[in-house]
This record gives structure tokens, C-alpha cells and sequence, in this order.
């Protein structure tokens, strides 16, 4: 079953000549109790997409579905109807945190958000959702500035889990994290989603940390997504020249990739998000691109994403190879055993 997706999902900042458009017609498709990797370099609009599902920037166009309803979205409000059921973490947890309350008081002020319940009750849900997040109760009578990051990073998504959210979108919450502490974060992720029953969105730009923690891959570049597919199935054929660069970047991997691939994306200057590239948006940078094979024209000319199917493992690319061995059984839409 489907509990997230979004159809032709826009954001926009600024008017006229200096419009960004940061989030460009996004198709994203999230199942119940599956963790999805939302992946790109830094301005590829993963943390806009985010913050837009759950009203913290309006929404230019397009539409967000909830369990295959439509929530209304207009040109001027935020998405209404996501605040409990879709919650989200931030990267940086001190500030999000209030530093004069103590860890209980703001779990307990979560918990209080639209209902009333006694004193002792609201104790004991504290307690559950500290545990929940391998935290002992005596963290609940600290200030934040006392815990270490990973400790501040497990109270921020008890906090969200107040609300019983059925979506969690974590937003580069391992990023300030020493390596040792990002692995037990990563674990947590999993363990609540097989807890809990719940779906993630989760934004980082380490493919090696998205790799290990979700079940499918959602790469995005200047606001557009370029493939999308089940994780391994991206991993071992991927279909589009800036997912392979951006594999090429993370050795450790194991994967196979032309040096050229990512040095010819590197040594390009990214383009203006305010004047993106007409047709395919990477093509400038792109090592097979019209840059490099001046035949290729139709980089420059057509939108890519034209025919482009995003449920299965494909690829917003005029010249994707077919992925040997993926079909229906390896695509974004998991089984009902893949996705458990």
C-alpha cells in the first residue's frame, strides 16, 4: 500500500526573471513501512522536497496524496493535514530543541499537542518513547546542551514520534555525527521502521549511508528527480550518467564505475538554479551528454523525464540502458515481503 506520494510536486521562491524553482515536478512514490533514500548533491532541492511535506515552505503546484487521498494544496498555504501524520528531524537538533527545557518538557510538549491527558499518564509515554529511542529515563531531567549529538539526535526524533506520525522524514540527521554514533542512529532507523510500522523519507547526500539504510533510492539533481528504483537494483545498474557519478564518488561501494564519469561532473561548474538548462538539466556536466557527443542534441532539446516511468527502476535519461535483470519484481512499488 501507498503512504506518501506526490504528483507533479513544484516550489518556487522569488518572481519574474529571478524565480528558483527549487522542486520541479516531483513524482515520488513512498509504500507503507519502507524507507526511501532521497539523495543528491547540495541545492539538488532533497531538503526543500522535504520541508514541503510537511508545510514548512508553500507549495507552487502540484499534489500530495495520503493514503491515496488528496490534501489540498494551493499557491499561498502550507499542506494542511500532514502535521501529525507526517513529521519530520532535522540535521541539526540543538536547534531545534528549546535549550532552557529539559528533555522531558519538550517530549511532554509534543505529546500534549491537540489532546489533554494526566500528569502521570504523560510521564509514562516520556519513558516509552525514550526507550523507544535506546534512551534512559534520567536523560528526561537534562537540558540539551548536556547530551552529546547522538543523544540530542535521538531525543529530536522521540520528539517527533510523539505525535504517532505514520511518515518520518529524517533530513541529514547523521551528517554532524561522529561515524560510530551515525551507525547506531542508522540501526534506530530501521529498528523503528520495523517497530512501528511506520514509512521514511530519508534526505542525505552520502549514497554509502543511504545505501545501508533504505529499501529504495530517489536520486534528485537541481530540483528534479532522475531515478528511481529499489536500492540494490540502483546500486548494481545504474541507469542514469549522475547517479553512476555519484556512485564513482563513494568507492567503498564496490562499484564499478568509469573514473571520467565523475571527474568530467566535478570539473563542471553547476549551473545557475535560477536558469536552469533547457532539456535535460544536467546536460552541461554530463560525461555522455550533448557536451561531450555533439549528436546528442535532444539532451538540449526535450525534457527527459517524458516517458520516463518512475515506479519501476528507471531513469530520467534520453540514453538510459535497460538495467539487466530489473523488471516489475525489483522496482520502487517493493513487495509486500520487501517492504516488511
Amino acid at each position: 500500500m501507498t503512504a506518501l506520494e506526490t504528483r507533479d510536486l513544484t516550489v518556487r521562491f522569488g518572481r519574474g526573471h529571478s524565480t528558483l524553482v527549487a522542486v520541479d515536478g516531483v513524482d515520488l512514490t513512498v509504500l507503507e513501512q519502507t524507507i526511501v533514500g532521497l539523495v543528491g548533491e547540495s541545492g539538488s532541492g532533497k531538503s526543500t522536497l522535504a520541508r514541503a511535506l510537511v508545510g514548512l515552505v508553500p507549495i507552487a503546484g502540484g499534489e500530495v496524496l495520503l493514503d491515496g487521498a488528496a490534501v489540498r494544496l494551493s499557491r499561498t498555504r502550507h499542506i494542511s493535514g500532514l502535521k501529525r501524520r507526517v513529521q519530520m528531524v532535522f540535521q541539526d537538533p540543538f536547534a531545534s530543541l528549546n535549550p532552557r527545557m529539559s528533555v522531558g518538557a519538550a517530549i511532554a510538549e509534543a505529546l500534549g499537542a491537540g489532546r489533554r491527558s494526566p500528569r502521570a499518564v504523560r510521564t509514562r509515554e516520556v519513558e516509552e518513547l525514550l526507550e523507544l529511542v535506546h534512551l534512559d529515563m534520567a536523560v528526561a531531567r537534562e537540558l540539551p546542551s548536556r547530551l552529546s549529538g547522538g543523544q540530542r539526535q535521538r531525543v529530536g526524533i522521540a520528539r517527533a514520534l510523539a505525535v504517532r506520525p505514520e511518515i518520518l522524514i529524517a533530513d541529514e540527521i547523521t551528517a554532524s555525527l561522529d561515524v560510530s554514533v551515525q551507525s547506531a542512529v542508522l540501526n534506530l532507523m530501521r529498528d523503528l521502521r520495523a517497530r512501528l510500522g511506520i514509512s521514511i523519507i530519508f534526505v542525505s547526500h552520502n549514497l554509502a549511508t543511504v545505501r545501508y539504510v533504505s529499501d529504495a533510492l530517489a536520486v534528485m539533481y537541481l530540483g528534479r528527480l532522475v531515478e528511481v528504483g529499489a536500492t540494490e537494483a540502483v546500486v548494481a545498474a545504474p541507469q542514469h550518467p549522475y547517479t553512476r557519478s555519484l556512485l564513482g564518488a563513494v568507492p567503498q561501494l564496490g562499484v564499478s564505475i568509469r573514473d571520467v564519469e565523475t571527474s568530467t561532473l566535478e570539473a563542471a561548474d553547476p549551473p545557475d538554479p535560477r536558469h536552469p538548462p533547457r532539456g535535460c538539466h544536467l546536460h552541461p556536466r554530463c560525461p555522455v551528454g550533448p557536451m561531450v557527443d555533439p549528436a546528442r542534441q535532444i539532451c538540449i532539446e526535450a525534457d527527459p523525464r517524458e516517458g520516463a516511468d518512475e515506479r519501476v527502476h528507471g531513469a530520467a535519461c534520453h540514453f538510459a540502458p535497460k538495467a539487466p535483470g530489473i523488471d516489475g519484481a525489483a522496482s520502487i512499488e517493493l513487495t509486500d515481503k520487501e517492504a516488511c
